[in-house]
Formats: C-alpha cells, structure tokens, sequence
C-alpha cells in the first residue's frame, strides 16, 4: 500500500470518526484514531507518522521490539494491545508508552516488578469482557472494581481506565450492549474513586463508529488504514 492511500485511508477513517462525535454530541478531538500495525511492514508506519500520526498498536512483544528499534528516528509511541503472557513482561515495561490488555493480576505483579526495577510507571487500562465471550480475554465486569483496589497497590501502574473487544457479530444490539456495559461500568467506577477512568478504548475496523457514538476515547484500527493482515504461515 502507497503512503498516500494510507493517508487517504487515515482521512477517511478520521471523517467516520468526527461524524460519528457529531451524531452523539461530543468533541473529535476527545477520541484518539489509533492505527493497529501489527504484521505490517515499517514502511507502512513511516507513511501513516508523514500523515500526521506518532502512536501505533502492536500486539506481539518481538514485533514490538523490533518495530520500536528500527524506528527510532521517529520517536514514535507504541501502545501494546493484544494478550501478554507474564514471562514477556519486560518488553512492554521498557517499550510500551501505554498498554491496553491487562487482563490478570499475575501479569500486573509481574509487569509491576518490571516496572519497578526500571523506575518507569507505565499507563494501562483494564480489559474487560463485555460480551461473555470464552473466547475473548478480560476480566468480567463485576470483578473489575476488585481489581482495581488490587492494582492500585502496585506503584509501578497508572490505571486510566477500561478496555474491551465488543461481541464478534453483525447484530448492532448486542455489539451496542457491550460498550453499554463498558460505560456503565466507567460510570461506576467514576463514583466509587471520586472521578478517573476517562480512557475508554472500545471500537475495531467493524465497529468502530458505534463504539464511538457509545462514549469510546480510543478505536483500534488496523484493516481500515493498513488493508488485510498478511499471517506468515506457520
């Protein structure tokens, strides 16, 4: 893909964003368009950073790695999105600006620990499963304030707020009910702590306009701007 599709691709993606802030009433510029790279070469972001953007999200701890190394140049800021096992914890502790799946508390002590020995606090949001889904990832929703009085004992942690992957399927409803259950649970958690939890990232490729009008700060976007993962074969 040329720089200048993924620069069309970007506006494109922005427009979707901003009409969708105006359905609902909010400011564009409270939600972050953050492109998804992951399997995608360095050229790709070099040309999505030359169309105004400085953050991506990867998923995979070596590609991260990597990525960040060679594009060192860029000062780029790279925000981890995907399952991180405990043992890869020192990646996203010395690279991630920001990480978005904190889905258990071993990760969280072992990602502290990490942390910690480097003297960095790093951002992170809690994922939750909204939908139900065994397949998906995150703590259920009437665990997470739990959860946060647990993590808020681990200094090397600035918990911002909430994550989640909305229920894999056409029916608008039950996507609409998850991110329902996601703001009702930022609402709560708002009340409980006496304010916090702004970030809110909710909202992929497929759904990200809903997720929008639905309260999200951060959609995750990678087939949008980037085309279709091209998996190496295993």
């Amino acid at each position: 893909m040329t720089e200048t599709s993924i620069a069309a691709r970007l506006a494109a993606a922005r427009a979707r964003i901003d009409a969708a802030c105006a359905r609902a009433g909010r400011d564009p510029g409270d939600v972050e368009l953050l492109p998804v790279s992951k399997t995608h070469p360095v050229d790709a972001l070099r040309a999505a950073h030359a169309a105004g953007h400085a953050r991506f999200g990867e998923s995979r701890p070596q590609e991260l790695e990597a990525k960040a190394s060679e594009l060192a140049d860029l000062g780029l800021g790279w925000v981890f999105i995907g399952h991180l096992q405990s043992n890869k914890a020192r990646v996203v502790a010395e690279v991630a600006d920001e990480f978005q799946a904190l889905d258990s508390l071993r990760l969280a002590q072992a990602l502290d620990r990490r942390l910690q020995a480097i003297g960095r606090r790093l951002p992170v949001l809690v994922q939750v499963n909204s939908s139900g889904e065994s397949t998906k990832g995150g703590f259920d929703p009437d665990e997470v304030p739990g959860v946060i009085r647990d993590l808020r004992a681990l200094d090397g942690l600035d918990v911002r707020g909430l994550m989640t992957l909305a229920a894999n399927t056409d029916d608008a409803d039950a996507v609409r009910a998850c991110f329902t259950t996601m703001t009702d649970l930022q609402a709560r958690l708002r009340d409980e702590h006496g304010g916090g939890f702004d970030a809110l990232s909710m909202g992929m490729s497929g759904d990200f306009e809903l997720a929008v009008e639905c309260g999200s700060t951060c959609v995750r976007l990678g087939t949008t701007i980037f085309g279709a993962r091209d998996y190496p074969t295993p």
